[in-house]
């Protein structure tokens, strides 16, 4: 009976760890969750509110980082600053231009460049060939032969210049006239088939020596001879099958552009210039005869119906023993 009057023993054993569910590791997966969730709502909110035109430039730092980080400079990628490119849009893409339009660019204008040295210089080689064929021509051909030293041909920044000029006991034309002696239209009859070679556009000019007419240049004078000579030049070229289109300026220059400055007297300042001109000089030509301010037509014959009563009569011109000093 004494075992019924004993209690039992309960012996509390306590369990360390082991908790399960009720750790604190879940703690440190959330904390890492809400940091990544914070970073991408701040990547979406720095991408909604960048503009185009950084959004541009991030693209082509991804695209091609070394080539942007070459560039290097405050401004690498970004097509948009107010500083730097200015203007009220600022998503506009094209204030500081990036890198890439820019070589874009560089590389359209290096191209045209390109294109018009090549012009050019394909010019300067058809005109040599035609400078060697007449020289060739002078040396072959009977007729050019017996005047190979009244014949000077070069290349200057206009285009091919041949020179026909006087000799003194062999002039190119009649003594004070713009009628030419029989061998000068051999000659521009033997060159005029050969200027049609090429479609270059054809100048005329007439110039002559420092004598003065007697009476100055109140009448016909220097300036008169030499737009003649020049027009008579013209005139034989087209007998001899020059294409009469190839001529786009015909000029007197009188003795203003002598050929030996020295002696203004010398025979050779008498001469009759033939000038294929290169793309450069015909271009030039043609641009300010488009740019010339012409006026309406009552206007100008207005204007020429007053010079012809305000004129005075123009003076008959003395004949040519008396207009000149010495040939011209």
């Amino acid at each position: 009976m004494a075992e019924e009057g004993l209690r039992p023993i309960i012996v509390k054993r306590v369990r360390k760890g082991g908790r399960g569910g009720h750790g604190g590791a879940w703690k440190i997966a959330y904390a890492d969750f809400v940091t990544a969730m914070m970073a991408f709502f701040l990547l979406m909110w720095l991408l909604g509110s960048t503009t185009r035109g950084d959004l541009q430039g991030i693209a082509d730092y991804f695209a091609t980082p070394l080539k942007v980080a070459m560039s290097g400079g405050s401004g690498s990628g970004d097509a948009t600053s107010i500083i730097k490119g200015g203007g009220k849009d600022l998503t506009r893409i094209n204030g500081q231009q990036k890198k890439g339009e820019d070589d874009t660019q560089t590389a359209k204008r290096l191209n045209l460049n390109a294109a018009k040295a090549e012009l050019e210089k394909q010019d300067n080689e058809r005109l040599k060939a035609l400078k060697e064929r007449i020289e060739h021509a002078i040396q072959t051909i009977p007729n050019l032969r017996q005047y190979a030293n009244q014949l000077l041909i070069d290349i200057t920044s206009e285009g091919l210049r041949i020179q026909i000029v006087d000799e003194q006991n062999r002039p190119m034309f009649a003594l004070a006239k713009a009628e030419l002696q029989p061998y000068t239209k051999v000659i521009l009859h033997e060159l005029a088939p050969m200027l049609n070679d090429l479609p270059n556009k054809i100048s005329l000019s007439g110039h002559t020596d420092a004598t003065p007419y007697s009476n100055g240049e109140k009448s016909y004078s220097n300036w008169e001879l030499s737009s003649d000579r020049a027009n008579a030049s013209r005139r034989e070229l087209i007998a001899g099958g020059l294409d009469e289109k190839k001529v786009l300026r015909v000029v007197g220059l009188s003795s203003a552009v002598l050929f030996d400055a020295a002696n203004p007297y010398n025979p050779v300042n008498r001469r009759i210039s033939i000038i294929v001109m290169n793309k450069k000089t015909e271009d030039s030509i043609t641009k300010a005869a488009q740019n010339a301010d012409v006026s309406d037509h009552d206007s100008a014959q207005q204007a020429v119906n007053t010079v012809a009563q305000t004129a005075p009569p123009a003076a008959a011109p003395l004949p040519a023993s008396a207009n000149t000093a010495a040939a011209k």
